[in-house]
C-alpha cells in the first residue's frame, strides 16, 4: 500500500494552485506547488517579489483559500474548511507575524493586554491570560516592557510583542512573512532569536517568509520558490570536523515535484546553452541533460 504524500508530516501542500482574478487577467500566484513541514521545524522560504511565497503563506495561515490541490495543517483542510471552522484554525491553530511592525499590535493596548487579548476571544480566564502574557513576554526578553505601549516601543521590541501575541493561544506552528524586512541588521538577530526561542524553548513549528539572507542562512532548511513551485531547498547540518571544531555545511538541492518537473538553475542553463527542448539520457546512476538538437544553433 502506497504511503499518502506528507503523512505524518504537520503540513502538506500536494499540487497547490492559487488563481486570481485582476480586472480581466489571470495571474496563477501558485501553479502546482508541493511542501511538506514536519512538526517542530523551523524553516525559511525565500523567492524574488512575485514568486509566491506570501501568497503561500496566507493559504497556510487560512488567510486565503487555495484554487486546487491539497493543503492541510494537522488535520485541517484548507480548501473545504467553513468560514466558521477558518476562524477556529486561525485562533487556535496558527499564529500570524506580518512585515508592518506597526499593524501587528493595537496602539492603545500595554504589551501584555496585547498578549492577552488573542486568549481573551478564546475564553480564557483573566488570571490565566495575564500569567501566559507575563511568561510569554519573559521567554522573548521583554519582561520589563510589559507595562510599555507600542509607541514607547522599538521597531525590534513591537515585532517581538507581535510575536508573543502570535503564540498567545498555543499554535501548532507561527508564520512569519518578512519579520525582519523593516528592521536594522542588529534589530533584527534580536526578532529571529524570539522566533528562535519559540521553537527551541515552545516547540513550535516555525515557517518564516524572508528576503533576509541573514535570517534564511540561520535555519536548518531554506526552501527556494520560483514560478509559484518549490525550486530548490538548502539543507544545513552542524558537524565537528577532525580537528574539533563545529562547522556547518549547506547543500543545495533541486526538487523534483510530484508531477516530475524539475527546475534547472538559470546558472545551469546558461551555461549549457538549455533553452525550450533538451535531450535527456538514462545513464546507470544518474541522468544526462543536454541540449535538444538545433537548440545550439537559435
Amino acid at each position: 500500500m502506497t504511503t499518502p504524500y506528507g503523512d505524518g508530516s504537520l503540513i502538506v501542500c500536494d499540487n497547490v494552485v492559487r488563481i486570481y482574478q485582476v480586472d480581466s487577467i489571470e495571474v496563477q500566484a501558485l501553479q502546482g506547488l508541493d511542501l511538506v513541514v514536519d512538526e517542530g521545524e523551523m524553516l525559511a522560504i525565500v523567492g524574488a517579489s512575485g514568486s509566491g511565497k506570501s501568497t503561500l503563506l496566507n493559504v497556510l495561515a487560512g488567510l486565503d483559500v487555495p484554487t486546487a490541490g491539497r493543503a492541510r495543517v494537522g488535520d485541517w483542510d484548507l480548501l473545504t474548511m467553513s468560514a466558521a471552522e477558518r476562524v477556529a484554525f486561525r485562533r487556535s491553530v496558527v499564529g500570524f507575524v506580518g512585515q508592518q511592525t506597526g499593524a501587528n499590535l493595537f496602539p492603545y493596548f500595554s504589551a501584555a493586554e496585547n498578549v492577552a487579548l488573542p486568549m481573551a476571544f478564546a475564553g480564557v480566564g483573566a488570571k490565566q491570560r495575564t500569567q501566559r502574557a507575563a511568561d510569554l513576554l519573559g521567554t522573548l526578553g521583554l519582561a520589563d516592557r510589559s507595562s510599555r505601549m507600542p509607541g514607547e516601543l522599538s521597531g525590534g521590541e513591537q515585532q517581538r510583542v507581535a510575536i508573543a501575541v502570535a503564540l498567545a493561544n498555543g499554535p501548532r506552528v507561527l508564520f512569519a512573512d518578512e519579520p525582519t524586512g523593516e528592521l536594522d541588521l542588529a534589530t533584527g538577530e534580536e526578532v529571529f532569536a524570539a522566533l528562535r526561542a519559540a521553537n527551541n524553548d515552545l516547540g513550535t513549528t516555525v515557517v518564516i517568509v524572508t528576503h533576509d539572507a541573514a535570517v534564511s542562512h540561520e535555519v536548518s532548511r531554506t526552501v527556494a520558490i520560483r514560478d509559484g513551485r518549490t525550486a530548490s531547498e538548502v539543507l544545513r547540518t552542524t558537524e565537528v570536523n577532525h580537528d574539533g571544531i563545529t562547522q556547518t555545511l549547506s547543500r543545495e538541492f533541486a526538487v523534483l515535484d510530484r508531477a516530475g518537473r524539475l527546475q534547472l538553475p538559470a546558472g545551469y542553463r546558461d551555461s549549457l546553452g538549455l533553452r525550450d527542448r533538451v535531450r535527456l539520457e538514462l545513464e546507470d546512476d544518474h541522468i544526462g541533460v543536454w541540449p535538444g538538437e538545433g537548440e545550439t544553433d537559435r
